[in-house]
């Protein structure tokens, strides 16, 4: 069996990194950005750090910020309106995944009008032409959305979120500058990180994982746990440890899939809007759990990553259960609630199950499930 691997033709990493955003506009020809971010970053000043840029280099832009956490399609359709009035030529993307998820679906449906819809992306859509020109610039280190094939768009009519993938969709370039990362609060540097490292594990236990993707998860876990704790406290070596972790787990999962750890928080953030790193962190310790039979051998390699003590010693039981709690650690380390207490409705369960089951994340799951097996495990989590 062949394995494709989808990256940025172009990516800049380190602090300053945002100085290389000019001249890549330039030397396409660029006179025209749209600049898709959120209003916080807008308030708080940290989209102001790139539109200064393109202020000083005379560089004209128009700024999108009618962005959901979790985004909707409304919040697409209003893009590419907004898109089409500024006559922009090219994307800048600044934020989380939101910002970021948005500006792929606008440059994917104004070069492929056909689906204006946006439900119609959902899955693998079959889109002709690449998106709109789009340098992302994160500022959370979580997402990876500026290395990934992937995006994930609210449907608020159906209390759903649904995942679209497509080599289409890919900035052609991202610039991943710690700095942009500084003024993150800790509550969103500990469910971002939480959510990179869910990345990062269930790239490498999910069913497409081949040779390449295995050295890109296994490098990720390895800064994310050593990096996380740190972040969270504001540290610059945390800071800069946790934007190429989350980075490099992106250059893994996007290619190989993720699993029933996403599917799941999918669901809960659609309806109850709950941040999906937190929905992430609090599921992935019973995922782990749940794909032990099928997969547990391969925790032993996690738990090395993370640095669990002794863990070449132990049998594979025992260090499938050491590498679990090293996870569970970490997540109570930085904040995240250890269950769905308070957060999840018995009466939603079926719903969510389904949906669950028929996310795009569920067949990369190790271990094959079904709706029932999934609403036992949203069961255990009250």
């Amino acid at each position: 069996m062949s394995n494709r691997i989808v990256l940025n033709g172009i990516s800049y990493h380190g602090k300053g990194a945002i100085e290389n955003i000019i001249p890549e506009l330039k030397s396409r020809g660029k006179n025209k950005v749209f600049v898709c971010t959120d209003e916080s970053l807008i308030k708080f000043g940290v989209a102001q750090k790139v539109t200064d840029l393109l202020k000083n280099a005379g560089i004209n832009f128009e700024i999108y910020s009618d962005i959901k956490p979790n985004p909707t399609i409304k919040n697409v359709q209003d893009g590419v309106n907004s898109f089409k009035n500024a006559q922009a030529d090219s994307i800048v993307a600044i934020g989380g995944g939101s910002a970021m998820d948005t500006a792929k679906a606008i440059g994917i449906i104004i070069n492929n009008p056909e689906f204006a819809d946006v439900r119609s992306l959902e899955g693998v859509a079959p889109t002709k032409k690449h998106a709109v020109f789009t340098i992302a610039v994160p500022t959370t280190a979580g997402t990876a959305a500026e290395v990934t094939i992937n995006y994930v768009i609210t449907d608020v009519e159906k209390k759903r979120k649904f995942v679209c993938v497509d080599t289409n969709d890919i900035p052609e370039i991202a610039v991943v500058d710690p700095d942009m990362m500084s003024s993150m609060p800790k509550g969103l540097t500990a469910s971002t990180g939480m959510d990179a490292l869910t990345h990062a594990i269930e790239g490498y236990i999910t069913k497409g994982a081949c040779a390449i993707s295995d050295m890109f998860h296994l490098e990720a876990i390895k800064l994310i746990s050593h990096s996380l704790r740190g972040a969270v406290e504001g540290t610059p070596e945390g800071r800069e440890g946790m934007a190429l972790g989350q980075y490099i787990a992106g250059m893994g999962f996007s290619n190989v899939g993720l699993g029933i750890v996403h599917s799941m928080a999918h669901g809960l953030s659609a309806l109850y809007d709950t941040p999906h790193g937190v929905a992430c962190a609090i599921i992935l310790p019973y995922g782990l759990e749940y794909n032990a039979p099928v997969a547990g051998k391969r925790y032993r390699a996690i738990g090395k990553a993370m640095g669990v003590d002794g863990i070449d010693y132990m049998n594979d039981d025992e260090a499938a259960k050491a590498t679990i709690n090293a996870v569970k650690k970490l997540s109570s380390d930085v904040g995240i609630p250890a269950d769905l207490k308070g957060i999840l409705k018995e009466s939603d369960i079926q719903f969510l199950s389904e949906s669950a089951f028929a996310d795009a994340c569920c067949p990369g799951n190790p271990r094959d499930t079904n709706v029932n097996e999934i609403k036992e495990l949203y069961k255990s989590m009250m």
